[in-house]
């Protein structure tokens, strides 16, 4: 038996054609340069973003991260019947009641007048989304209480809710936060390092970003033809190419946030590595359409440290004789795995395998597999298997 298995390593080389997965803060193509050559990127936020909502969807146990804690508490208790002015009173002590500093939101009317009870945290929660329904239960239970409390008007605004009570809540976690970690200083212990790390996504060759100018039509004047001229024009960023994408899962960091509950581990992995196999960023979607599949699945099951492939394309692969840069980069990925591990050796590799479209044999990159299911059923069978010394 190898050593056992502390980190799933997953490697995708996907074709994405024309699109804008991720913009910048003025709308154009996010873009690095690498091996002195300027490539499309997404950024790891951008496509963890996705990985996550494809996460919570196939396990159906979703996490809310939001500084409207207040609001969206407000809403479920109107929901339940309560008196609209009574909820807001009670959203705005249970924001109000953690160690997270707040503020009150601003009157769109009058922007230099705050609206009372309408609390904002200044640091964003993040919590299951069953955390609601908890905040809700515990506002519930102090009615009284809250239907003698004054509005919250200020920062300096204390709550009549316990303090102890909301932030047990808002420490409590559910398989998303357990797998990607959360951001929460303010309260103690509510911190969690993820089991994931997600590289930025970039293309294995160099890219032009393409300007589209776009214009609308006017329907009453193209049927009157009274006037000659669009109703609008714009235009808008846009890039086509093949990304490499790699993200690794700490399977001992999961099992420490797991605190002792080692059979969840099999379903969170799976549904990691499925969702970051699945997931695309949805950014101008419905404009761009560019709803591809990886060209090729490669994954790798190591003992000692996670181990990025992006420097295969340092030197931005060329395209082919007959056009393409998909089967020059699934090539070259597994000529740099190959290269890789004939330097450090393979005694720290549990498993390795992969699934592509290509037709040929890839060498250097495992066992290959037909599909993506079997794929990661492999995978994940070696790496428990390790840990546990029993068939998982």
């Amino acid at each position: 038996m190898s050593a056992a298995a502390r980190f799933i390593d997953i490697h995708v080389v996907q074709s994405v054609p024309f699109a804008n997965l991720n913009r910048d803060d003025t709308n154009s193509v996010k873009t690095v340069q690498w091996g002195n050559t300027v490539r499309t990127r997404v950024s790891s936020q951008s496509w963890k973003r996705a990985v996550r909502g494809a996460f919570e969807e196939h396990l159906g146990d979703a996490a809310l991260r939001t500084r409207r804690i207040g609001e969206r508490v407000t809403r479920l208790l109107t929901e339940r019947g309560w008196d609209s002015q009574l909820a807001e009173r009670a959203g705005a002590h249970i924001a109000a009641a953690s160690s997270i500093k707040f503020e009150l939101a601003r009157d769109p009317a009058e922007p230099k007048q705050t609206v009372p009870n309408k609390v904002l945290t200044n640091a964003m929660v993040y919590v299951p989304q069953s955390a609601v329904t908890e905040l809700a239960d515990l506002a519930q239970e102090h009615i009284e209480k809250l239907e003698s409390a004054k509005d919250i008007k200020k920062p300096a605004d204390k709550s009549v809710l316990p303090t102890a009570h909301v932030e047990k809540i808002l420490r409590s976690r559910n398989g998303v936060i357990n797998l990607f970690g959360r951001m929460l200083a303010e309260v103690d212990d509510a911190g969690v390092d993820g089991a994931v790390q997600v590289a930025h996504a970039m293309t294995t060759h160099a890219t032009d970003v393409e300007i589209d100018y776009f214009s609308a039509v006017d329907d009453v004047t193209a049927a009157w033809k009274d006037s000659s001229g669009s109703g609008h024009m714009g235009h808008a960023e846009f890039s086509a190419g093949t990304f490499y994408r790699f993200a690794t899962l700490d399977l001992r960091d999961l099992t420490r946030n797991l605190d002792g509950r080692p059979g969840e581990l099999r379903e969170l992995a799976h549904g990691f590595l499925h969702a970051f196999i699945t997931s695309l960023p949805q950014a101008k979607k419905n404009s761009t359409a560019a709803h591809t599949i990886p060209d090729l699945v490669h994954v790798s099951v190591r003992s000692d440290r996670p181990l990025s492939y992006a420097a295969a394309f340092e030197q931005p692969v060329a395209a082919a004789a007959e056009g393409g840069f998909a089967a020059p980069s699934r090539q070259a990925l597994a000529d740099y795995a190959r290269a890789v591990n004939t330097m450090l050796g393979t005694r720290h590799i549990v498993s390795a395998g992969w699934t592509s479209l290509e037709t040929k044999t890839l060498q250097g990159l495992g066992t290959r597999h037909d599909a993506f299911d079997d794929l990661l059923a492999a995978a994940l069978h070696a790496a428990l298997e390790s840990r546990d010394g029993t068939a998982a």
